[in-house]
Protein backbone atom coordinates (compact mmCIF):
# COMPACT_ATOMS: atom_id res chain seq x y z
CA UNK A 1 0.00 0.00 0.00
CA UNK A 2 3.01 2.30 0.31
CA UNK A 3 2.84 2.98 -3.43
CA UNK A 4 -0.60 4.64 -3.08
CA UNK A 5 -0.62 8.44 -2.83
CA UNK A 6 -1.32 10.66 0.17
CA UNK A 7 -3.57 13.61 -0.69
CA UNK A 8 -4.35 16.74 1.35
CA UNK A 9 -8.00 17.50 0.65
CA UNK A 10 -8.89 21.12 1.45
CA UNK A 11 -11.54 22.09 -1.09
CA UNK A 12 -13.99 24.83 -0.07
CA UNK A 13 -17.39 23.19 -0.75
CA UNK A 14 -19.17 26.58 -1.11
CA UNK A 15 -18.79 28.39 -4.44
CA UNK A 16 -21.46 31.11 -4.00
CA UNK A 17 -23.82 32.44 -1.30
CA UNK A 18 -27.40 33.49 -2.05
CA UNK A 19 -29.18 36.00 0.29
CA UNK A 20 -32.21 34.80 2.24
CA UNK A 21 -34.62 37.19 0.49
CA UNK A 22 -33.55 35.93 -2.94
CA UNK A 23 -34.14 32.33 -1.91
CA UNK A 24 -37.61 33.15 -0.57
CA UNK A 25 -38.46 35.20 -3.67
CA UNK A 26 -37.41 32.51 -6.16
CA UNK A 27 -39.12 29.69 -4.26
CA UNK A 28 -42.29 31.76 -3.81
CA UNK A 29 -42.40 32.75 -7.49
CA UNK A 30 -42.08 29.12 -8.57
CA UNK A 31 -44.81 28.14 -6.10
CA UNK A 32 -47.22 30.80 -7.40
CA UNK A 33 -46.55 29.88 -11.03
CA UNK A 34 -47.11 26.18 -10.25
CA UNK A 35 -50.39 26.92 -8.44
CA UNK A 36 -51.55 29.02 -11.41
CA UNK A 37 -50.72 26.22 -13.85
CA UNK A 38 -52.48 23.73 -11.58
CA UNK A 39 -55.69 25.79 -11.61
CA UNK A 40 -55.49 26.41 -15.36
CA UNK A 41 -54.82 22.83 -16.39
CA UNK A 42 -56.54 21.21 -13.40
CA UNK A 43 -53.48 19.03 -12.88
CA UNK A 44 -52.46 17.56 -9.54
CA UNK A 45 -48.76 17.46 -10.46
CA UNK A 46 -48.54 21.25 -10.86
CA UNK A 47 -50.27 21.71 -7.53
CA UNK A 48 -47.83 19.29 -5.86
CA UNK A 49 -44.92 21.30 -7.25
CA UNK A 50 -46.45 24.49 -5.86
CA UNK A 51 -46.84 22.94 -2.43
CA UNK A 52 -43.21 21.75 -2.47
CA UNK A 53 -41.79 25.17 -3.31
CA UNK A 54 -44.16 26.90 -0.90
CA UNK A 55 -42.75 24.70 1.87
CA UNK A 56 -39.20 25.51 0.77
CA UNK A 57 -40.00 29.23 0.86
CA UNK A 58 -41.41 28.86 4.39
CA UNK A 59 -38.34 26.94 5.59
CA UNK A 60 -36.05 29.59 4.08
CA UNK A 61 -38.02 32.35 5.82
CA UNK A 62 -38.11 30.56 9.16
CA UNK A 63 -34.69 28.98 9.49
CA UNK A 64 -32.29 30.26 6.79
CA UNK A 65 -30.95 33.26 8.68
CA UNK A 66 -27.74 33.73 6.71
CA UNK A 67 -28.94 32.86 3.25
CA UNK A 68 -28.20 29.78 1.20
CA UNK A 69 -24.68 28.59 0.52
CA UNK A 70 -24.60 26.89 -2.86
CA UNK A 71 -22.15 24.01 -2.77
CA UNK A 72 -20.68 21.79 -5.41
CA UNK A 73 -22.75 19.09 -3.78
CA UNK A 74 -25.91 21.03 -4.61
CA UNK A 75 -24.94 21.32 -8.26
CA UNK A 76 -24.24 17.60 -8.40
CA UNK A 77 -27.65 17.03 -6.84
CA UNK A 78 -29.15 18.98 -9.74
CA UNK A 79 -27.15 16.73 -12.05
CA UNK A 80 -28.65 13.71 -10.30
CA UNK A 81 -32.18 14.81 -11.18
CA UNK A 82 -31.36 15.94 -14.72
CA UNK A 83 -29.43 12.76 -15.50
CA UNK A 84 -32.01 10.65 -13.72
CA UNK A 85 -34.75 12.32 -15.73
CA UNK A 86 -32.95 11.61 -19.02
CA UNK A 87 -32.47 7.92 -18.16
CA UNK A 88 -36.04 7.53 -16.91
CA UNK A 89 -37.39 9.27 -20.03
CA UNK A 90 -35.35 6.89 -22.21
CA UNK A 91 -36.74 3.87 -20.38
CA UNK A 92 -40.37 5.06 -20.40
CA UNK A 93 -40.32 5.95 -24.09
CA UNK A 94 -38.68 2.63 -24.91
CA UNK A 95 -41.49 0.90 -23.05
CA UNK A 96 -44.17 2.73 -25.07
CA UNK A 97 -45.02 5.46 -22.55
CA UNK A 98 -45.11 9.27 -22.91
CA UNK A 99 -42.06 11.37 -22.06
CA UNK A 100 -44.25 13.61 -19.87
CA UNK A 101 -44.44 10.86 -17.25
CA UNK A 102 -40.70 11.16 -16.60
CA UNK A 103 -41.00 14.91 -16.06
CA UNK A 104 -43.96 14.49 -13.74
CA UNK A 105 -42.07 11.98 -11.59
CA UNK A 106 -39.29 14.53 -10.92
CA UNK A 107 -41.62 16.34 -8.49
CA UNK A 108 -42.26 13.14 -6.56
CA UNK A 109 -38.58 12.15 -6.73
CA UNK A 110 -37.24 15.45 -5.39
CA UNK A 111 -39.65 15.44 -2.48
CA UNK A 112 -39.05 11.75 -1.76
CA UNK A 113 -35.26 12.10 -1.76
CA UNK A 114 -35.15 15.22 0.41
CA UNK A 115 -37.62 14.01 3.01
CA UNK A 116 -36.42 10.41 2.99
CA UNK A 117 -32.71 11.23 3.18
CA UNK A 118 -33.19 13.77 5.97
CA UNK A 119 -35.58 11.68 8.06
CA UNK A 120 -33.38 8.64 7.49
CA UNK A 121 -30.34 10.46 8.89
CA UNK A 122 -32.35 11.72 11.85
CA UNK A 123 -33.82 8.31 12.73
CA UNK A 124 -30.78 6.14 12.00
CA UNK A 125 -27.86 8.33 13.04
CA UNK A 126 -28.71 11.57 14.93
CA UNK A 127 -31.97 11.05 16.79
CA UNK A 128 -30.56 12.49 20.02
CA UNK A 129 -29.50 15.71 18.27
CA UNK A 130 -32.92 16.03 16.64
CA UNK A 131 -34.70 15.61 19.97
CA UNK A 132 -32.47 18.24 21.59
CA UNK A 133 -32.94 20.73 18.72
CA UNK A 134 -36.06 19.93 16.61
CA UNK A 135 -35.48 22.97 14.39
CA UNK A 136 -32.23 21.35 13.19
CA UNK A 137 -34.29 18.76 11.30
CA UNK A 138 -35.36 21.41 8.78
CA UNK A 139 -31.82 22.77 8.20
CA UNK A 140 -30.96 20.33 5.44
CA UNK A 141 -28.38 22.74 3.98
CA UNK A 142 -26.15 22.12 7.02
CA UNK A 143 -25.61 18.46 6.05
CA UNK A 144 -27.00 15.17 7.24
CA UNK A 145 -28.63 13.10 4.49
CA UNK A 146 -28.76 9.29 4.63
CA UNK A 147 -28.67 7.31 1.38
CA UNK A 148 -30.77 4.50 2.88
CA UNK A 149 -33.43 7.06 3.77
CA UNK A 150 -33.24 8.46 0.24
CA UNK A 151 -33.92 4.97 -1.14
CA UNK A 152 -36.96 4.61 1.13
CA UNK A 153 -38.15 8.06 0.08
CA UNK A 154 -37.80 7.18 -3.61
CA UNK A 155 -39.69 3.92 -3.08
CA UNK A 156 -42.52 5.83 -1.42
CA UNK A 157 -42.53 8.46 -4.17
CA UNK A 158 -42.62 5.78 -6.86
CA UNK A 159 -45.49 4.00 -5.11
CA UNK A 160 -47.60 7.18 -4.93
CA UNK A 161 -46.75 8.17 -8.53
CA UNK A 162 -47.54 4.78 -10.08
CA UNK A 163 -50.70 4.37 -8.02
CA UNK A 164 -52.07 7.72 -9.24
CA UNK A 165 -51.20 6.88 -12.85
CA UNK A 166 -52.50 3.31 -12.84
CA UNK A 167 -49.01 1.93 -13.54
CA UNK A 168 -47.70 -1.28 -11.90
CA UNK A 169 -45.30 -0.34 -9.10
CA UNK A 170 -42.66 -2.88 -10.16
CA UNK A 171 -42.81 -1.58 -13.76
CA UNK A 172 -42.10 1.96 -12.59
CA UNK A 173 -39.30 0.80 -10.28
CA UNK A 174 -37.76 -1.24 -13.09
CA UNK A 175 -37.59 1.81 -15.34
CA UNK A 176 -35.98 3.85 -12.54
CA UNK A 177 -33.10 1.43 -11.84
CA UNK A 178 -30.66 3.20 -14.20
CA UNK A 179 -31.46 6.59 -12.64
CA UNK A 180 -30.94 5.20 -9.14
CA UNK A 181 -27.47 3.89 -10.02
CA UNK A 182 -26.43 7.22 -11.55
CA UNK A 183 -27.75 9.08 -8.51
CA UNK A 184 -25.81 6.85 -6.12
CA UNK A 185 -22.57 7.59 -7.99
CA UNK A 186 -22.98 11.37 -8.25
CA UNK A 187 -24.08 11.78 -4.64
CA UNK A 188 -20.88 10.11 -3.42
CA UNK A 189 -18.82 12.41 -5.61
CA UNK A 190 -20.64 15.28 -3.91
CA UNK A 191 -19.77 13.81 -0.51
CA UNK A 192 -16.09 13.88 -1.49
CA UNK A 193 -16.31 17.53 -2.57
CA UNK A 194 -18.10 18.26 0.71
CA UNK A 195 -15.46 16.45 2.84
CA UNK A 196 -18.15 14.29 4.45
CA UNK A 197 -19.04 10.58 4.81
CA UNK A 198 -15.32 9.87 5.13
CA UNK A 199 -13.53 6.58 5.66
CA UNK A 200 -11.85 5.34 8.82
CA UNK A 201 -8.29 6.20 9.72
CA UNK A 202 -5.72 4.17 7.78
CA UNK A 203 -3.89 2.08 10.42
CA UNK A 204 -0.31 2.45 9.13
CA UNK A 205 -0.84 6.00 7.74
CA UNK A 206 0.93 5.03 4.54
CA UNK A 207 -1.66 6.44 2.12
CA UNK A 208 -5.11 8.06 2.00
CA UNK A 209 -6.80 11.46 2.13
CA UNK A 210 -6.29 14.15 4.78
CA UNK A 211 -9.71 15.77 5.02
CA UNK A 212 -8.76 19.13 6.52
CA UNK A 213 -12.38 20.32 6.64
CA UNK A 214 -13.87 17.20 8.20
CA UNK A 215 -15.37 17.67 11.68
CA UNK A 216 -12.99 16.84 14.48
CA UNK A 217 -10.01 16.33 12.18
CA UNK A 218 -9.86 20.06 11.46
CA UNK A 219 -9.08 20.72 15.15
CA UNK A 220 -6.35 18.12 15.48
CA UNK A 221 -2.71 19.23 15.39
CA UNK A 222 -1.95 16.49 12.86
CA UNK A 223 -4.72 15.43 10.51
CA UNK A 224 -4.78 11.64 9.97
CA UNK A 225 -4.96 9.89 6.61
CA UNK A 226 -8.33 8.23 5.94
CA UNK A 227 -9.74 5.78 3.40
CA UNK A 228 -11.42 7.66 0.49
CA UNK A 229 -14.59 5.60 0.72
CA UNK A 230 -16.53 8.25 -1.20
CA UNK A 231 -14.49 7.36 -4.29
CA UNK A 232 -15.12 3.66 -3.70
CA UNK A 233 -18.89 4.20 -3.52
CA UNK A 234 -18.83 6.50 -6.54
CA UNK A 235 -17.12 3.76 -8.55
CA UNK A 236 -19.64 1.30 -7.13
CA UNK A 237 -22.53 3.38 -8.50
CA UNK A 238 -21.01 3.70 -11.97
CA UNK A 239 -20.15 -0.01 -11.91
CA UNK A 240 -23.74 -0.94 -11.10
CA UNK A 241 -24.95 1.38 -13.89
CA UNK A 242 -22.72 -0.42 -16.39
CA UNK A 243 -23.77 -3.84 -15.08
CA UNK A 244 -27.44 -2.92 -15.46
CA UNK A 245 -26.86 -1.88 -19.06
CA UNK A 246 -25.17 -5.21 -19.89
CA UNK A 247 -27.80 -7.16 -17.94
CA UNK A 248 -30.61 -5.35 -19.75
CA UNK A 249 -28.98 -5.98 -23.14
CA UNK A 250 -28.43 -9.65 -22.30
CA UNK A 251 -32.11 -10.13 -21.45
CA UNK A 252 -33.27 -8.60 -24.72
CA UNK A 253 -34.20 -5.15 -23.33
CA UNK A 254 -37.99 -5.04 -23.66
CA UNK A 255 -38.13 -8.82 -23.68
CA UNK A 256 -36.85 -9.03 -20.11
CA UNK A 257 -39.19 -10.08 -17.29
CA UNK A 258 -40.69 -7.30 -15.19
CA UNK A 259 -38.77 -6.59 -11.99
CA UNK A 260 -35.40 -7.94 -13.17
CA UNK A 261 -33.62 -4.56 -13.42
CA UNK A 262 -34.62 -3.09 -10.06
CA UNK A 263 -33.91 -6.41 -8.32
CA UNK A 264 -30.44 -6.57 -9.87
CA UNK A 265 -29.80 -2.98 -8.74
CA UNK A 266 -30.73 -3.79 -5.15
CA UNK A 267 -28.59 -6.93 -5.13
CA UNK A 268 -25.42 -5.42 -6.62
CA UNK A 269 -25.55 -2.03 -4.96
CA UNK A 270 -26.26 -3.16 -1.42
CA UNK A 271 -23.71 -5.98 -1.56
CA UNK A 272 -21.18 -3.30 -2.53
CA UNK A 273 -22.41 -0.99 0.22
CA UNK A 274 -22.07 -3.76 2.78
CA UNK A 275 -18.43 -4.30 1.79
CA UNK A 276 -17.49 -0.59 1.70
CA UNK A 277 -18.93 -0.12 5.19
CA UNK A 278 -15.96 -2.03 6.62
CA UNK A 279 -13.83 1.02 5.79
CA UNK A 280 -16.28 3.87 6.50
CA UNK A 281 -16.20 5.95 9.63
CA UNK A 282 -18.88 5.21 12.21
CA UNK A 283 -21.73 7.71 12.15
CA UNK A 284 -24.07 9.13 14.77
CA UNK A 285 -24.80 6.48 17.39
CA UNK A 286 -21.45 4.73 17.38
CA UNK A 287 -22.13 2.67 14.30
CA UNK A 288 -23.12 -0.70 15.78
CA UNK A 289 -26.84 -0.96 16.64
CA UNK A 290 -28.47 -3.58 18.84
CA UNK A 291 -25.08 -4.93 19.94
CA UNK A 292 -24.47 -6.55 16.53
CA UNK A 293 -20.92 -6.86 15.12
CA UNK A 294 -21.92 -4.81 12.06
CA UNK A 295 -22.43 -1.10 11.52
CA UNK A 296 -25.75 0.62 11.02
CA UNK A 297 -25.00 0.97 7.30
CA UNK A 298 -24.37 -2.76 6.99
CA UNK A 299 -27.49 -3.55 9.00
CA UNK A 300 -29.60 -1.37 6.68
CA UNK A 301 -28.03 -2.96 3.61
CA UNK A 302 -29.27 -6.45 4.52
CA UNK A 303 -32.94 -5.78 3.57
CA UNK A 304 -31.77 -4.39 0.23
CA UNK A 305 -29.79 -7.56 -0.52
CA UNK A 306 -32.79 -9.68 0.47
CA UNK A 307 -35.10 -7.66 -1.79
CA UNK A 308 -32.70 -8.19 -4.67
CA UNK A 309 -32.51 -11.97 -4.24
CA UNK A 310 -36.26 -12.47 -3.77
CA UNK A 311 -37.05 -10.04 -6.58
CA UNK A 312 -34.85 -11.84 -9.10
CA UNK A 313 -36.34 -15.21 -8.14
CA UNK A 314 -39.93 -13.99 -8.54
CA UNK A 315 -39.13 -12.07 -11.72
CA UNK A 316 -37.75 -15.08 -13.57
CA UNK A 317 -40.37 -17.41 -12.12
CA UNK A 318 -43.41 -15.35 -13.14
CA UNK A 319 -41.87 -13.77 -16.28
CA UNK A 320 -44.41 -10.97 -16.51
CA UNK A 321 -43.78 -9.02 -19.74
CA UNK A 322 -42.69 -5.41 -19.42
CA UNK A 323 -44.48 -2.42 -20.93
CA UNK A 324 -45.40 1.09 -19.82
CA UNK A 325 -49.20 1.54 -19.85
CA UNK A 326 -50.37 4.88 -21.17
CA UNK A 327 -53.14 6.93 -19.62
CA UNK A 328 -56.10 7.91 -21.82
CA UNK A 329 -56.04 11.44 -23.19
CA UNK A 330 -58.26 14.07 -21.61
CA UNK A 331 -61.00 13.69 -24.25
CA UNK A 332 -61.17 9.95 -23.67
CA UNK A 333 -61.39 10.46 -19.93
CA UNK A 334 -64.21 12.97 -20.34
CA UNK A 335 -66.02 10.62 -22.69
CA UNK A 336 -65.66 7.76 -20.24
CA UNK A 337 -67.05 9.94 -17.47
CA UNK A 338 -70.00 10.99 -19.66
CA UNK A 339 -70.69 7.34 -20.49
CA UNK A 340 -70.74 6.45 -16.82
CA UNK A 341 -73.12 9.33 -16.11
CA UNK A 342 -75.49 8.16 -18.84
CA UNK A 343 -75.48 4.63 -17.49
CA UNK A 344 -76.21 5.88 -13.98
CA UNK A 345 -79.11 7.99 -15.30
CA UNK A 346 -80.51 5.00 -17.11
CA UNK A 347 -80.26 2.84 -14.00
CA UNK A 348 -81.97 5.51 -11.86
CA UNK A 349 -84.71 5.92 -14.46
CA UNK A 350 -85.35 2.18 -14.57
CA UNK A 351 -85.49 2.07 -10.78
CA UNK A 352 -87.93 4.99 -10.66
CA UNK A 353 -90.19 3.36 -13.24
CA UNK A 354 -90.15 0.12 -11.30
CA UNK A 355 -91.20 1.94 -8.15
CA UNK A 356 -93.95 3.91 -9.93
CA UNK A 357 -95.73 0.83 -11.35
CA UNK A 358 -99.22 0.53 -9.75
CA UNK A 359 -99.88 -2.50 -7.67
CA UNK A 360 -102.39 -5.03 -9.05
CA UNK A 361 -105.88 -4.25 -7.81
CA UNK A 362 -108.06 -7.03 -6.37
CA UNK A 363 -110.73 -8.51 -8.72
CA UNK A 364 -114.07 -6.75 -8.72
CA UNK A 365 -116.98 -9.05 -7.87
CA UNK A 366 -119.75 -6.92 -9.28
CA UNK A 367 -119.78 -3.97 -11.63
CA UNK A 368 -122.54 -1.46 -11.39
CA UNK A 369 -123.98 0.13 -14.45
CA UNK A 370 -122.58 3.49 -13.36
CA UNK A 371 -119.06 1.96 -13.29
CA UNK A 372 -119.30 0.61 -16.84
CA UNK A 373 -116.74 2.06 -19.18
CA UNK A 374 -117.85 4.98 -21.24
CA UNK A 375 -118.28 4.75 -24.93
CA UNK A 376 -114.97 5.00 -26.74
CA UNK A 377 -112.92 3.72 -23.80
CA UNK A 378 -112.10 0.51 -25.67
CA UNK A 379 -110.70 2.58 -28.50
CA UNK A 380 -108.46 4.39 -26.01
CA UNK A 381 -107.22 1.08 -24.70
CA UNK A 382 -106.39 -0.07 -28.18
CA UNK A 383 -104.48 3.12 -28.79
CA UNK A 384 -102.54 2.63 -25.56
CA UNK A 385 -101.55 -0.86 -26.65
CA UNK A 386 -100.42 0.54 -29.97
CA UNK A 387 -98.25 3.07 -28.16
CA UNK A 388 -96.68 0.35 -26.05
CA UNK A 389 -95.85 -1.68 -29.14
CA UNK A 390 -94.24 1.31 -30.76
CA UNK A 391 -92.14 2.01 -27.66
CA UNK A 392 -90.91 -1.57 -27.61
CA UNK A 393 -89.76 -1.33 -31.22
CA UNK A 394 -88.05 2.04 -30.76
CA UNK A 395 -84.41 2.19 -29.53
CA UNK A 396 -83.90 3.32 -25.96
CA UNK A 397 -82.42 6.77 -25.42
CA UNK A 398 -80.68 8.25 -22.42
CA UNK A 399 -81.71 11.56 -21.02
CA UNK A 400 -79.04 13.30 -23.02
CA UNK A 401 -80.44 11.86 -26.25
CA UNK A 402 -77.78 9.21 -26.95
CA UNK A 403 -78.40 5.56 -27.70
CA UNK A 404 -77.13 2.84 -25.41
CA UNK A 405 -75.25 1.28 -28.31
CA UNK A 406 -73.31 4.50 -28.77
CA UNK A 407 -72.15 4.29 -25.18
CA UNK A 408 -69.99 1.32 -26.02
CA UNK A 409 -68.33 2.34 -29.26
CA UNK A 410 -67.86 6.04 -28.35
CA UNK A 411 -69.12 7.27 -31.76
CA UNK A 412 -71.24 10.37 -32.20
CA UNK A 413 -74.78 9.45 -31.16
CA UNK A 414 -77.45 9.60 -33.89
CA UNK A 415 -80.14 12.25 -33.40
CA UNK A 416 -83.21 10.86 -31.71
CA UNK A 417 -86.64 10.94 -33.33
CA UNK A 418 -90.06 10.62 -31.92
CA UNK A 419 -92.71 8.51 -33.62
CA UNK A 420 -96.33 9.63 -33.82
CA UNK A 421 -98.62 8.25 -31.20
CA UNK A 422 -100.88 6.22 -33.52
CA UNK A 423 -98.84 4.55 -36.21
CA UNK A 424 -99.54 1.35 -38.00
CA UNK A 425 -96.78 -1.13 -37.04
CA UNK A 426 -96.38 -2.05 -40.71
CA UNK A 427 -95.11 1.44 -41.54
CA UNK A 428 -93.31 2.17 -38.27
CA UNK A 429 -89.92 1.84 -39.92
CA UNK A 430 -90.62 4.94 -41.99
CA UNK A 431 -90.16 7.03 -38.88
CA UNK A 432 -86.67 5.75 -37.94
CA UNK A 433 -84.96 9.05 -38.75
CA UNK A 434 -85.82 12.70 -39.04
CA UNK A 435 -85.74 12.73 -42.83
CA UNK A 436 -88.40 10.02 -43.16
CA UNK A 437 -90.47 11.77 -40.53
CA UNK A 438 -90.35 15.08 -42.45
CA UNK A 439 -91.45 13.45 -45.68
CA UNK A 440 -94.31 11.72 -43.92
CA UNK A 441 -95.48 14.98 -42.41
CA UNK A 442 -95.28 16.78 -45.70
Amino acid sequence: MSSLPSIDWDLDPVFVSVPQNAVIGVAGAIALYSFFQGMRKKGGDHTSTGILFALLAFVAFKYMEHGLELRYYSMLFVGVFLGGYALLKWQIERGGGPAEDAGDFIVYGVLGVLLGARLGHVLFYDLDKALADPAWIFKIWTGGLASHGAVLGLITAMFIFTRRRGIPFVEGSDRFAFSAALGAALVRLGNLLNSEIVGRVVPDQSWGFRFKRYGEDARLPEIPLRYPTQIAEMLLGFGVLGALYLFDKRLGREKRPRGALISMFFLLYFIGRFCVEFYKEYEGNGGKPLGLPITMGQFLSLPGILIGVVGLYLSFKKRIPVGWPTMPVAEDREEAKARKRRKRKKARRALAEAKSEPEASPPVAHVEKDDAPEEGAEDDDEHEHDDDDDDDDAPEHDEDGTDDEDDDDGEEPAPSSEKPAHVDPDVADEFDDKGALKKRRE
